[in-house]
């Protein structure tokens, strides 16, 4: 059994993500900010915990990461709002990667993008840039830390049933119209979780034809 808090608790890979560990016997903490959520973060056997994350230092973060085993951060602000994205998806994740290395908490697995990096091309008057740069210093954070971390780096999400199976990707970047399911990127990170052999990786992915163990293995 690992216990496991998810960062960002309610969000839409977090909620099955959640069930399936808590499933397979981890026991997870889900951290999220509207109280009127707890119910359903509830129903996937995690224990909510109601937290704002964009207004908690380190020292405090540490606090709520103190005990477990891993992290997950599936966080962000949503797009929209730049101030708000660099406040959440590059300030406090710097902040949660910190405090997991203050609590002694060395698992971090972080769910990011495919394509994401310093050269991710996207241009600076382009609404998705916010996002991209902010993504970008948060996985060089991680990378640069002494945690054991992997980056997971998903194409276009979906919201169709899981499959089970994926693509790791190469060098190349993706086509556009390549994609996969937020049910399979919770598959991804649980078995993420599990695998030793994903440390230090980043790991790019959509959709495909190989089961998800083997993959991410091969």
């Amino acid at each position: 059994m690992a216990r496991v808090i998810v960062i960002g608790g309610h969000g839409k890979v977090a909620l099955p993500l959640a069930s399936i560990l808590t499933e397979r016997g981890d026991e997870v903490s889900s951290v999220f900010r509207n109280p009127d959520h707890s119910d359903e973060v509830a129903d996937t056997g995690a224990k909510p915990v109601v937290a704002d994350i964009e207004q908690l230092d380190t020292a405090a973060l540490a606090v709520l990461l103190a005990g477990h085993g891993a992290v997950v951060f599936s966080a962000g602000a949503g797009g929209g709002n730049p101030a708000r994205t660099y406040a959440v998806d590059r300030d406090a994740a710097i902040r949660v990667i910190d405090a997991a290395a203050q609590a002694g908490v060395r698992r971090f697995v972080m769910v990011s993008y495919f394509g994401a990096g310093p050269d991710h091309g996207v241009a600076p008057d382009d609404p998705f840039f916010p996002y991209a740069e902010a993504k970008a210093a948060a996985d060089a954070h991680l990378r640069a830390s002494d945690l054991d971390w992997t980056v997971l780096g998903p194409s276009r999400l979906t919201l169709d049933p899981p499959t089970g199976r994926i693509a790791v990707a190469g060098g190349a970047r993706r086509p556009e119209k390549d994609s996969v399911s937020r049910a399979d990127v919770a598959l991804v990170v649980a078995a993420v979780l599990h695998d030793g052999s994903t440390i230090r990786r980043t790991i790019e992915f959509n959709n495909g034809d190989v089961a998800i163990a083997d993959a991410l293995a091969g």
